[in-house]
Formats: structure tokens, sequence, C-alpha cells
């Protein structure tokens, strides 16, 4: 959990910080009992769902978040900070475009591996991708239909688990729906171990063999008709997906330009410009959003403290039965281009006000913040789409397509922080401009790169 000194004393960043991690809380101090008992909330920096054991507490993070931030307000007092929330940076009806821009690795905000620079998982973060029920039934699905579309059977189908887990599922899921022989994938040593114990445990060693380390540095003994590979992260790119199958791509497919071969056989990243409540609450001289140093804000998808400011566009599109075409395409800037819907305005307001009553702050006050936040721009929001059949009839969404509204989801929506103080005043038909830079290494060892540079054009009202 970051822990920086992003505020004037020692004894603000103790704990305001800790308010400004989305979805949870993770403080040091005990200012105030509400406080004190959000100490115990769950932090979004690892992947997360609704499962019933952690219901209560998903629900405490989502309703006290603003309620704890409402009772800082009196800390502040005491500490005699100032405890009136700036406005919105606002431009002069002839100033020029406001520059925006962010730039992060693909690691910053997630966990990294001890032994090299690739993404990690906990525990809890696992069981969220397998009990994610718009994403691992869907895959269930996509796998038993392409074993039973082969023409000899399923049996008489190699299946290769790229990234199997510690629950080795895809791979169980591929040996129970009769597959001849399947290979299962994994970097992580603990990972791997825990995936050998299961698939002894379910009875099917004689079926799956797990084979230890990156794919590229590992030999199939034979190519695989089906190749599943759930690497997919919440900015599609960010967990290796596209060096790696690069790489399987040429050494591990037998039909590496089937689309069939693979599940998903394409990813995307979509993106909008959004506005974020605490970006709002919280600003300079008390806090300075600076200190994050290019590190994105990661959502539950379902947190209604991120709203958007206009229609999605997409971003990232990888084929993976075309990948070759897709890695120069990936070495190519991307203008993209955004218009400020009105409607959405109107509605992120009464999004903004019910999600600030919903944390006990009073009518009067929830209303101006809703206000001001609504018509304000924070960043570009990022989150995933995967098409996992041939037919394009089997997707996996992230958030709501093709609105982006909030839906359930174990993949995270990303926003950079591009502006220290949220830019304000925005109005229906504002233009957004930005150019998107993602380098995306040939290795999977090698970490992505993103950057985003562009103009908000605001008009005048």
């Amino acid at each position: 959990h970051l822990f920086v000194s992003a505020c004037p004393t020692m004894m603000d960043s103790r704990w305001l910080w800790c308010l400004l991690c989305c979805g949870g809380l993770q403080t040091v101090a005990s200012f105030s009992p509400q406080l004190k008992k959000n100490h115990r909330l769950h932090s979004l920096k690892s992947h997360s769902s609704d499962n019933d054991d952690t219901q209560q507490m998903k629900q405490l993070s989502r309703r006290d978040i603003i309620s704890s931030a409402t009772a800082a307000v009196s800390v502040l007092s005491f500490l005699q900070i100032p405890t009136t929330f700036p406005s919105a940076v606002y431009a002069a009806d002839d100033a020029k475009p406001v520059s925006i821009s962010s730039s992060w690795s693909a690691l910053a905000g997630l966990n990294k591996a001890e032994s090299a620079d690739f993404v990690s998982f906990d525990q809890s973060a696992y069981k969220a991708m397998r009990d994610d029920p718009s994403r691992t039934p869907l895959f269930q699905k996509a796998l038993v239909d392409r074993l039973n579309a082969a023409p000899g059977g399923p049996k008489s189908q190699t299946v290769l688990d790229l990234g199997t887990g510690p629950f080795a599922l895809f791979a169980l899921l591929a040996a129970e729906a009769g597959a001849g022989k399947v290979y299962a994938i994994e970097a992580d040593p603990e990972a791997a171990r825990n995936a050998r114990y299961m698939i002894k445990r379910s009875g099917f060693s004689d079926v799956i063999t797990v084979l230890e380390g990156f794919s590229t540095d590992v030999t199939l003994p034979e190519k695989a008709d089906v190749i599943v590979a759930e690497i997919v992260g919440s900015i599609a790119s960010e967990e290796g997906a596209f060096a790696t199958i690069l790489d399987a791509h040429k050494r591990f497919a037998k039909e590496p330009n089937d689309p069939a071969s693979w599940i998903p056989n394409r990813i995307q990243t979509y993106a909008a410009p959004a506005s974020y409540t605490l970006h709002n609450m919280f600003k300079p001289p008390a806090f300075d959003w600076e200190k994050l140093s290019g590190e994105p804000v990661r959502f539950n998808c379902r947190d209604q403290g991120l709203q958007l400011l206009s229609d999605p566009v997409l971003v990232e599109d990888i084929s993976f039965a075309d990948i070759s075409n897709a890695y120069q395409q990936a070495e190519k800037k991307i203008n993209l281009s955004f218009t400020v819907d009105g409607e959405r305005l109107e509605d992120n307001e009464d999004n903004f006000f019910n999600n600030l009553r919903a944390g006990r702050m009073d009518a009067k006050e929830a209303a101006v913040v809703a206000r001001e936040t609504s018509r304000s721009f924070t960043g570009i929001a990022f989150w995933p789409r995967l098409t996992l059949d041939a037919a394009g009839t089997n997707i996996v969404n992230s958030r709501k397509y093709p609105d982006g509204g909030h839906q359930r989801s174990h993949w995270q929506t990303v926003l950079p922080i591009m502006s220290a103080t949220p830019i304000g005043g925005l109005n229906s038909g504002d233009k957004i401009t930005v150019t998107a830079d993602f380098d995306l290494p040939d290795k999977p060892t090698k970490t992505a790169q993103y950057s985003l540079n562009g103009n908000l054009y605001l008009s005048s009202a």
C-alpha cells in the first residue's frame, strides 16, 4: 500500500493519503472512530470482487470512504488546517487550452514479483479472478465449445494454459471437458506448486503437466491446438500479454493464425475522460497529487466515485491470431479525441450526490461537491474488453458496453491523474484531445510504459 508524504506535515500524511486510496482506507492513526473503523478496509491495490465473504467489507469501503473524508474535516480543523474545499482550476473565457499529461509504468500500483519486473498476485486476487461471474463462466463456455467443435472431439485436442495460477483453473476445466493433453505454464514458483497440488487432488495428473518458468523460457513437448491465455490486465497489455502471445504465436500454436486457436483471441482497452470525487475534495496545499509520481488510481468498476465524461473510445486492439501486425501497430502513437457529453454531466452530478450522501455527507455540502466534481476533469480512465470466440459472440466486459457504465468485475478501472488540481468548469461540447503512447516491449520480463499528453479546450458557458 502506498505511504507517501503528500501533505505538508507528517501528521497529515499518516491518514490523509490513506483516505485517497480509492476503495479502501489503510490508516495508521485513529483521529476518529470512523477512521479507526476504516483501518480494516480492503485496498483496491489488488484485484477485487464482491464475494459473499467480503461483501460486507466492500459495502463499507464504498459507503464509508466519503464518511471518513467528512470526518477528517473536523481533524483538519483541530490541526488548524483549512477545511474548505478549494475550487477547481477554471480557465478564463479567452484562456489557452489547458495542458494535461501523465506517464507511468505497467507495474505502478500493482504487486511486483520479487525476482523480476512482472505483475504478481496474492491469494485473494486469484480467488477474485476465479469467482468473477462475468469472466470464468464465459471462459469455460468458450473452452468447452472449442473442444467439442474439434473434428476428432475433445480427446484429439492438446490445450495450453498460459499463466495457470495457483488453482490451475483453465487447465482443469480443459481436462474435465475431455482434452487429451493439457500443459499449464506458470512463472511464479509458489503458484506452480499449488497448481500441481490442485491437479493431483482433482485426479488429472496423467492429463495435465505443469511447466514452471516464463513461457518464453519453456519448451513444449508438442504444439497446442488451443491456447488459453488469461494474462489480461486492467489496461489489457499491462500484464505482458503482448510479448507473451508474440512468443507463443511463433512456438506454441499449431495454427497460430487461426482465431479459434486462442482464448481469448482478441483483447482491447477502452478509454474515456473521467471525474473523481476525492480529487476534488482534497487539493493543494492540503494534498499534492503530484507526489503520486505518475502512479494511477485503480478503482473497482462499480465505484461511483468515478464517472465518465464522454462515450468511450478504443485505445488498444490486439488480435492474438494477427499478433505480428499488432506489434507494428503497437509502435505507433494513438491520437484520441473526446467531446464532453452534457447529459452525462447531469447524470454524474446526481450519481456523485447520491454517493456523497451515502457516505453521510451533509446534503447542502454534498450538492456543492457533486456539482463541482461533475463538471471537472481528473484524467483518462481505462478498462479492458475480451473477445473469447472466433465468432465474436462470447465477450467479457469489465465495464458495460458500449457506454462504459459501472458493473461488477475483478478487473479495475485505471485512472492516471493528469492534473495536480482538477480542471473545472466543463460544459457540454468541450473537447479533450490526447496522444497516447503505449510502449509495449517484446519480452515479458520487460515492463510496458504508458504516457498521455494532450489538451482540454474549455468553452465559455
